[in-house]
């Protein structure tokens, strides 16, 4: 069975954590994501949700995911 991408695409970094606000991923590891085994990503997948949690108590999360959906929903732009 393959482990699926946590990506939401919804793609906004946060300049201070280096998390991206939509799947809680670093950009390495968003980088990496498609040459990692199928054991390293399951063992990552559960942090995902821990950082978006501590994430959620910074003010702006919510609105810069809203602000990257507007924009990908006018532009149909996202990644994987």
């Amino acid at each position: 069975m393959s482990v699926t991408s946590p990506c939401i695409k919804l793609c906004v970094l946060d300049d201070r954590f280096g998390l991206c606000l939509g799947c809680g991923r670093t950009l390495n590891e968003i980088g990496q994501w498609g040459s990692l085994s199928e054991v390293q990503r399951s063992t990552l997948l559960p942090a995902f949700p821990v950082r978006l949690a501590a994430l959620e108590t910074r003010a702006g999360r919510r609105k810069a995911l809203e602000q990257r959906a507007a924009q990908i929903s006018t532009t149909g732009a996202g990644a994987e």
